[in-house]
């Protein structure tokens, strides 16, 4: 199979990278079910990168529907690296205006009907997630961003992205609530794929892009689809030159990371006393600990 050391996750307004050239797609199966879409394998700047949307490229999908397991599973298979996932964002704070960009490093879990996990079965694991990021990946996307210098667009490094069920936005005791506990950000997805890739041994990161101010906001009952949709497309452009040249710092200087090991002291069920069908299951996972 054709391999891809830098993934990238595309969410809502982001369904391809018209900068990938000599483009594949590929169709991966996995222990946890089809991906959202198939997986498109192209070159930026001389390096195949893996790229996938989020939501299928029709968006058909649901933050709550997503297949979470199999889309993180299937970036493995093609021996990614490095995951960075580009999404669509509320701001609760009124710095961070419409078209900025956050690399948020914290995460809060409001979900309910996730899957976040690739252990069970017969073995447990539970790796370290204080730090949610791999803060060397997100410093390239931040820097990636800085040196861009786009118009309209403030970069903020650092912050808290709230993940919330969906698909309903906030009620507004709900947004008030996540203001006072200082996050900066809301969405519907990028928690789950953080935790995943971690049990994976990915770098992850993200790179959050505002559409517009969550509902806390006075001027929120202003705001149109028809806004919503064309800060959406301006941000899939912006996204966009932030992935390109993002790649081309990571293929310059490929950052170390601590997710590159996470399960070394994650698994404490014993290799010997897991099930034959069970190792099978997550045997890309495990192949160097067993």
């Amino acid at each position: 199979m054709a391999q891809a050391k830098i993934g990238i996750i595309g969410g809502s307004g982001l369904y391809k990278m018209e900068a990938l050239k000599d483009v594949e797609e590929v169709q991966i199966e996995t222990p946890f079910g089809l991906p959202s879409d198939a997986l498109i394998l192209g070159t930026i700047e001389g390096t195949r990168v893996a790229f996938l949307a989020r939501h299928d490229r029709n968006h058909t999908l649901l933050p709550s529907e997503l297949p979470f397991r199999a889309n993180i599973h299937a970036m493995k298979q093609l021996g990614v690296e490095y995951l960075i996932s580009a999404s669509a964002v509320g701001s609760l704070k009124e710095e961070v205006k419409p078209l900025d960009m956050v690399v948020p490093d914290q995460f809060i879990d409001r979900t309910k009907n996730r899957v976040s996990t690739f252990f069970g079965s017969g073995i447990v694991a539970h790796i370290a997630f204080g730090d949610p990021v791999c803060k060397n990946l997100a410093a390239v996307v931040a820097d990636a961003v800085a040196s861009l210098e786009l118009p309209d667009v403030t970069l903020h490094r650092g912050g808290t992205y709230v993940c919330m069920e969906g698909p309903a936005f906030s009620t507004k005791a709900e947004s008030h609530l996540y203001r006072s506990w200082g996050a900066t950000v809301i969405g519907m997805t990028n928690l789950p794929e953080a935790k995943l890739a971690r049990e994976a041994e990915i770098a992850y990161a993200t790179l959050a892009l505002a559409t517009d101010y969550d509902c806390w906001h006075p001027d929120h009952d202003g705001v149109t689809v028809e806004m919503v949709v064309a800060n959406l497309q301006r941000n899939a452009i912006n996204a966009q030159k932030v992935i390109q040249e993002t790649v081309r710092r990571l293929v310059e200087n490929p950052p170390v990371s601590d997710a590159h090991s996470a399960l070394k002291y994650a698994i404490l069920t014993p290799l010997d006393k897991v099930s034959a069908a069970t190792k099978e299951k997550l045997g890309l996972l495990l192949k160097k600990y067993l």
